[in-house]
C-alpha cells in the first residue's frame, strides 16, 4: 500500500494569500461553494490548491480569486471497484480453467476511447479485471482512467487482487469430451457443481504442497498466498446461490485449517436475499448497475434498496457502473438510484469514493479531497447525484479532463 504524505511547507507558505498563479504547469486552483472533503465532511466556500498532480492544501472559507476554476459543489474523483473497460474477451487466457500467475496488465488498451469516456463521466480510478470466462482468470489492475498512454504511469499500486467467478459463465462453452477432443473447450468444468469443485481442488491441492513439495504446480504460491489472506480475492456471483458458495468456500478453508480467504464479492446482486452470510464473514459487496427492471446477470434480481438492507446489517457496500458513461447508467447515476433506494449522500458518496478505495487498498491515495491526495475532483453545477445537477468538469491528477463551460 501506498502511504506517503506530500506536504511541502514552501507550497504551504505560497498558498497563504487567496491569489494564486495558476498558470504553471500543472499549478491549479478550484473554488466550490461546497466541498465534500469525504463523506460527512462539508466545508463551504473552500479553495483546493493543486501542484504537481497532488491536492497541496484546502482552504475553507475563501473567496474565489482570479484565474481559479469556481464552481457549485466538488468531490472526490469516483472509485469504479469493477470497471469491466476491457477491449475484448481474448483478454483472458483460456487454456485452463484456472490462471493465477497472468495479469489483466498486458491486455490494456489505453487508446480505446472508452477511458476517456469513462473519466469524463467522473471516474478518475477504476479496478480492471479479466473477463470471468475462467473459474480464476488472474490478477486485476488498479488504474487511473485519463493520463499518459503508457500503463506504468496509469498504475496505482494497492491490495494485490486476484480475480475469479461462481456461476454460468466460467463453464460457458465448455463440454464434455467424448472420443477425441477437437479443442481445448472439450473439458469439464460445464455445470456450477464443476465451477465450485475448481475453486476446491485448486486451493485444496495448493495447501497440500507444504505436506508435499513434489505435489507443487505453477501458481501455487499465489493461491497459498491467498490462503494467507496476502492476496485478495473479488469473486463474481449474481445469485444467492452463488454468494453462498463463495461463502462456504472461505469457511470450509478455515475449517480445514487451510487459512483464511479475504473475500469480496463482485456483482452481488442477490446480497440483500441471505445477507447473514455476509455478515458473519465480514465480506464486502460491490454491487453491479441497477437496472430498470431489476434483472440483471445470470437473471438475478436486485431491488433499489439492495444497498440501505446491506448496509444496515454493517456489510461494506461499493456500486459499480460496470464501465457504463451513458447518463442514465454511470456510476454518479447509480450513487443517485442508491440515495433513492434509501441511502443517505453520504452512504451514497462513501460507495462511490472511500469505500471503494478501501476494497482497493489505495485509500491513501484516492477517495477524498485532503492534502497529499492524488487531485482527483469532480465538478458539479449542483448538489452531487441530485438529478437536477451535472457533472461540469473533472480534474484527474491534476490534468483537467473536462472543463467547466
Amino acid at each position: 500500500m501506498i502511504t506517503p504524505v506530500f506536504l511541502i511547507s514552501s507550497m504551504l507558505l505560497a498558498l497563504s494569500s487567496t491569489t494564486a498563479d495558476v498558470s504553471k504547469g500543472k499549478d491549479l486552483v478550484v473554488h466550490a461553494e461546497y466541498l465534500h472533503l469525504a463523506p460527512g465532511e462539508l466545508v463551504r466556500n473552500a479553495l483546493i490548491q493543486i501542484s504537481d498532480g497532488k491536492i497541496a492544501a484546502v482552504l475553507p472559507g475563501r473567496s474565489a480569486p482570479v484565474g481559479a476554476i469556481s464552481v457549485h459543489s466538488v468531490m472526490a474523483g469516483m472509485v469504479d471497484a469493477s470497471a469491466r473497460t476491457i477491449p475484448s474477451n481474448g483478454a483472458v487466457e483460456q487454456s485452463q480453467e484456472v490462471i493465477v500467475n497472468l495479469s489483466v496488465t498486458d491486455a490494456l488498451d489505453l487508446f480505446n476511447p472508452a477511458w476517456d469516456r469513462l473519466a469524463r463521466s467522473g471516474v478518475t480510478t477504476a479496478l480492471i479485471a479479466p473477463p470471468d470466462y475462467n473459474v480464476i482468470g488472474g490478477f486485476t489492475v488498479v488504474v487511473k482512467t485519463s493520463g499518459a498512454k503508457r500503463v506504468d504511469s496509469r498504475v496505482v499500486s494497492g491490495t494485490p487482487i486476484l480475480r475469479g467467478a461462481i456461476g454460468d459463465i466460467p463453464s460457458q462453452g465448455n463440454s464434455p469430451a467424448f472420443g477425441s477432443p477437437r479443442d481445448y473447450f472439450a473439458r469439464r468444468p460445464t455445470t456450477r457443481m464443476g465451477v465450485e469443485w475448481e475453486w476446491r481442488k485448486a486451493f485444496f491441492d495448493a495447501a497440500q504442497v507444504e505436506r508435499y513439495p513434489e505435489m507443487d504446480f505453477e501458481g501455487a504460491d499465489v493461491l497459498r498466498a491467498c490462503l494467507a489472506g496476502d492476496v485478495r480475492i473479488f469473486i463474481q456471483a449474481w445469485t444467492t446461490a452463488d454468494i453462498r458458495t463463495a461463502i462456504y468456500l472461505d469457511e470450509e478453508m478455515q475449517a480445514e485449517g487451510y487459512g483464511d480467504l479475504d473475500l469480496v464479492i463482485d456483482a452481488g446482486a442477490e446480497a440483500w436475499k441471505e445477507p447473514d452470510f455476509l455478515v458473519r464473514t465480514g465480506t464486502p459487496v460491490v454491487l453491479p448497475p441497477f437496472p430498470a427492471t431489476g434483472r440483471l446477470g445470470e437473471q438475478a434480481f436486485m431491488p433499489w434498496d439492495t444497498g440501505r438492507k446491506l448496509i444496515d446489517l454493517g456489510v461494506l457496500v461499493a456500486l459499480s457502473a460496470h464501465g457504463e458513461t451513458g447518463l442514465n447508467g454511470r456510476l454518479s447515476t447509480q450513487a443517485g438510484y442508491a440515495i433513492r433506494g434509501g441511502l443517505t449522500f453520504d452512504e451514497a458518496l462513501a460507495c462511490v469514493t472511500t469505500n471503494p478505495a478501501s476494497l482497493l487498498g489505495v485509500e491513501e491515495r484516492v477517495g477524498s479531497v485532503k492534502a497529499g491526495m492524488d487531485a482527483d475532483l469532480v465538478l458539479w453545477n449542483g448538489a452531487p447525484f441530485s438529478a437536477t445537477s451535472n457533472i461540469v468538469g473533472v480534474v484527474a491528477s491534476g490534468e483537467v479532463v473536462l472543463a467547466p463551460r
